[in-house]
């Protein structure tokens, strides 16, 4: 049976099962952050809020970006992670964290100068 992507599990051993779960486990704690990133992005821009509808399309286009980069984000973590166990090597730091984190200090920002005046 041919796993993919191939260039995950190409090479090296698998891993302990507990640890390929908890890999998984993290994958899909980052799947549903962006659900739930793309779920406010539509709710802020179907939702009659009291902004106006530059602000709000800007907010909930911040909103959705950062649902798919943490989806993009999510697999990428989990793909780099699974080939590292498999080569017996340290787990790569997260970049996520700081993406997800800069991306919503931008829409906080936006809705602090904007929404507050």
């Amino acid at each position: 049976m041919t796993r993919w992507p191939s260039w995950v599990y190409e090479e090296g051993d698998d891993p302990d099962a507990r640890f390929t779960m908890a890999n998984e486990r993290t994958f899909l704690a980052w799947i549903r952050t962006s659900l739930g990133f793309l779920a406010a992005g539509v709710a802020v821009d179907v939702v009659d809020l009291d902004l106006s509808s530059g602000v709000r399309r800007l907010v909930a286009g911040l909103l959705l970006g950062l649902g798919l980069i943490s989806a993009l984000t999510a697999w990428l973590r989990w793909a780099r992670s699974e080939r590292a166990m498999r080569r017996h090597q340290s787990i790569p730091p997260p970049v996520s964290a700081g993406v997800v984190s800069l991306g919503l200090l931008a829409v906080g920002a936006v809705l602090l100068v904007l929404v507050v005046r």
